[in-house]
C-alpha cells in the first residue's frame, strides 16, 4: 500500500489511532487494535518502523461502517517510503538512502507524520535517467565507467555522506562505475575527510577520526594512504 497524494492529511499514527479510539497509548500498544479481523491496512510498508493508516478507513471501521476503498496504487503521484522507493527502484532499502541526497530526489521529500516520502513519478525519472542504471546486474569485462572520474569522486562522497560504511558494490550499483574505481574512488574520499578532520582538531588520531566519521574499520587500511597524502600536501 502507499499514500495517495490526495489523502495525505487523513493519514494516522497509532498515536492518531489511540486518540481515535479514546484509548491509552499503553493499552494501545498492549492490544494491538490492529490487528483484529476487518481492521484496514496500513498505507506504510510492511515492515515499516512507524505504521501508518487511512484515517476514512480508520474511521468508517471504528463507527462500524463499510470501509471504502483506496485509490489504485501506481499513479505518478503515489507518495513512497523508503522501502517502497527501493523496491520502484530494484535496490536495497540502504542504496536508497544514498539515493535520496541526490538533488533531483531530495527537493521533492514529502514528510507524513514524520516519515519521508517522494512522489513516485520523482522516483521513476531518477530510475531512468541515473547513471549506469543498466550496470546494476553486472557490468561487461573490460567496461568502461559511465561515470567520468571527476564526477565519480563527487557523486560518491554524496553517496558516503548519507551512509559512511557504503560498501564497493553498493557504490558500483549506484553510479556504475567498475569495481575499482569505486574501490579506489571510496579510499581516497575516506581518506580526505579523515585529513580534514585531523587538521580541523589537532591531536585526533587517524583511528578516532575513523571512529567519529562511522568507517568501519576493514575500509580503513585503503583510506590511511589517502589521509597521508592529503595531510602531506598541506
Amino acid at each position: 500500500m502507499v499514500i495517495h497524494p490526495e489523502r495525505v492529511g487523513l493519514v494516522r499514527t497509532r498515536e492518531l489511532l489511540a486518540r481515535d479510539m479514546g484509548m491509552a497509548m499503553g493499552t494501545f500498544r498492549n492490544r494491538k487494535p490492529y490487528t483484529q479481523p476487518g481492521f484496514p491496512r496500513p498505507v506504510s510498508s510492511e515492515g515499516a518502523r512507524v505504521m501508518l493508516w487511512d484515517g476514512g478507513q480508520t474511521d468508517a471501521y471504528l463507527a462500524g461502517e463499510p470501509v471504502p476503498e483506496l485509490p489504485e496504487p501506481g499513479g505518478d503521484g503515489d507518495l513512497l517510503d523508503r522501502q517502497e522507493a527501493a523496491a520502484e527502484l530494484g535496490v536495497a532499502p540502504r542504496t536508497w538512502d544514498g539515493y535520496k541526497t541526490d538533488p533531483r530526489i531530495a527537493e521533492h521529500l514529502v514528510v507524513v507524520c514524520g516519515v519521508e516520502h517522494w512522489p513516485r513519478r520523482v522516483v521513476r525519472e531518477f530510475r531512468d535517467a541515473r547513471p549506469g542504471k543498466q550496470g546494476a546486474t553486472g557490468r561487461p569485462r573490460g567496461s568502461t565507467n559511465v561515470l567520468p572520474r571527476g564526477q565519480a569522486h563527487d557523486q560518491v562522497s554524496v553517496l558516503l555522506a548519507a551512509r559512511p560504511a557504503i560498501t564497493i558494490a553498493e557504490v558500483r550499483d549506484a553510479l556504475g562505475i567498475a569495481p575499482a574505481t569505486a574501490q579506489r574512488t571510496l579510499a581516497q574520499v575516506r581518506g580526505e575527510r579523515i585529513a580534514e578532520l585531523m587538521d580541523t582538531e589537532p591531536g585526533l588520531s587517524f583511528t578516532a577520526a575513523a571512529d567519529r566519521l562511522g568507517y568501519p574499520p576493514a575500509v580503513r587500511r585503503a583510506a590511511r594512504g589517502a589521509a597521508q597524502t592529503v595531510r602531506g600536501r598541506a
